[in-house]
C-alpha cells in the first residue's frame, strides 16, 4: 500500500486546480482514507508498533501540510484517525477531528430528506446519493460521535444510512444500486455494482461495531443487510469472487469488492448476525483474495475509482489498477479471517 505511486495514467485534476492523486499513499483522499482504516484495524488486531508509527506519521505530515477542502471523499481519512484517537486519546488528534465533524454537519451539501450530496474533489454531484458516501462520511460520524460522546453525530450517521437505504436498496433483488438522483428521480443505469455493495456489506457491520444505534434503526438496517446477503450469496463465482456487475456474468471478477463483501460476511457471522452460509462464502472470498495477491503484496484485479455510470457498459469498461482501497479491503478481509483461525477454524 505505502509503495503505490501515481504514474500519470489517470489525469483527474481537482476543482480547485490542484492535481488529483487517488493512488499514491501520501495523498489525502478517499482511497488513502480507506487504506488507513485497513491499517488501523490491522494494528488493533496485531498490536504492531510499526503500524501505529506509520499511521501517526502519516497524519502528522498531512495535518502539518494543511487539510484539503471539505467534501465527501476528503472526509474518508478521518475515520481511521477517529478509531486511532478512540484507542490512544492522543490530544494531537482531537481538535482536527472535532472541527471536521462540526463542519460536516454545517457545510456539507444535502439533498431532499437531509442526505449528503456526493460532492467530491473533482466534481459536484448535485442532488445525487451514492453508496460510497456512507463509508466515506457516515462511518466517521458514527465512530467519532461514539468516541466523543457527541450524540448528534451518531444520530446523523443513522439518518444517512436510513435515507440512503430508502433510495439505493433495490426492493426487487435486495442488492443496492450505485446511485440515485433527485433530478428525474431514478437510479441512473440501475447498476448493481459490486464495490458499491461491498461498501454496504462492510459498512453496515462496521456501523454496528463503531457506534450504538437506536434499536429500531439497528433492527431495520440488519433486515436490509440480510436481504442483501441473501442476494449476494448465489452470485458468488466458482473462484470465490464477485463480478464488478454482480448479476452480469459478462463483467469481470473484481477483488476489492470480493474482499469487502468477504470481510462483512465473516464479521457478520462472528458477531452472531449471520448463518454458517455467511462464513462459508466469506472463506471462499478470502481464498479468492489470496489468489490475487502477487509476490510484492499488490492486490490485483481491482477496478479503478468508478464514477456514476449511465449505462452498464460503463462499469464493464472500468480499468484495472492497484489502489489503496484494494489493499485496505484485502487487509480488512484477511484480518477478519485471522480471527476465525484463532477461534479454531482450520478451513483456511
Amino acid at each position: 500500500m505505502t509503495g503505490l505511486r501515481h504514474d500519470g495514467r489517470f489525469d483527474e485534476p481537482n476543482l480547485d486546480g490542484t492535481a488529483g492523486d487517488y493512488i499514491s499513499f501520501d495523498s489525502w483522499e478517499w482511497p488513502q482514507g480507506v487504506g488507513l482504516y485497513g491499517l488501523v484495524r490491522l494494528w488493533q488486531i496485531t498490536g504492531r508498533d510499526d503500524l501505529k508509527l506509520l499511521i501517526e506519521g502519516w497524519y502528522e505530515k498531512r495535518l502539518a501540510a494543511g487539510l484539503p477542502l471539505l467534501n465527501v471523499n476528503t472526509t474518508a481519512p478521518m475515520l481511521a484517525l477517529s478509531v486511532l484517537w478512540n484507542e490512544t486519546r492522543d490530544p494531537r488528534w482531537e481538535k482536527p477531528l472535532d472541527e471536521w465533524a462540526s463542519r460536516v454537519l454545517a457545510e456539507m451539501g444535502r439533498t431532499s430528506e437531509g442526505a449528503f450530496e456526493h460532492h467530491v474533489s473533482d466534481k459536484v454531484n448535485d442532488n445525487e446519493l451514492w453508496d460510497d458516501t456512507l463509508y466515506m462520511v457516515a462511518l466517521f460520524l458514527a465512530s467519532y460521535g461514539q468516541a466523543s460522546g457527541r450524540k448528534e453525530l451518531t444520530d446523523e450517521a443513522a439518518l444517512q444510512f436510513l435515507v440512503h437505504t430508502r433510495y439505493l436498496a433495490d426492493t426487487k433483488t435486495g442488492l443496492w444500486f450505485h446511485g440515485w438522483t433527485f433530478d428525474g428521480r431514478h437510479n441512473f443505469a440501475e447498476a448493481r455494482w459490486a464495490r458499491g455493495n461491498a461498501w454496504i456489506t462492510a459498512g453496515m457491520l462496521d456501523l454496528f461495531d463503531l457506534a450504538e444505534m437506536p434499536q429500531p434503526v439497528k433492527a431495520y438496517l440488519l433486515g436490509v443487510l440480510v436481504s442483501q446477503v441473501n442476494a449476494l450469496l448465489p452470485l458468488q463465482a466458482r473462484s470465490g469472487a464477485w463480478r464488478t456487475l454482480l448479476d452480469d456474468e459478462g463483467s469481470y471478477e473484481e477483488i476489492s469488492a470480493t474482499a469487502g463483501i468477504g470481510y462483512g460476511l465473516l464479521k457478520g457471522f462472528r458477531l452472531g448476525l449471520g448463518t454458517p452460509g455467511w462464513k462459508e462464502a466469506g472463506l471462499r472470498a478470502v481464498q479468492a483474495v489470496l489468489d490475487n495477491i502477487d509476490e510484492s503484496g499488490t492486490v490485483l484485479n481491482v477496478s479503478y475509482g468508478t464514477r456514476m455510470g449511465h449505462d452498464l457498459q460503463f462499469y464493464r469498461d472500468i480499468p484495472i489498477q492497484p489502489t489503496g482501497y484494494g489493499q485496505a479491503l484485502a487487509i480488512l478481509c484477511l484480518s477478519e479471517a485471522l480471527r476465525h483461525v484463532e477461534t479454531g477454524d482450520q478451513t483456511l
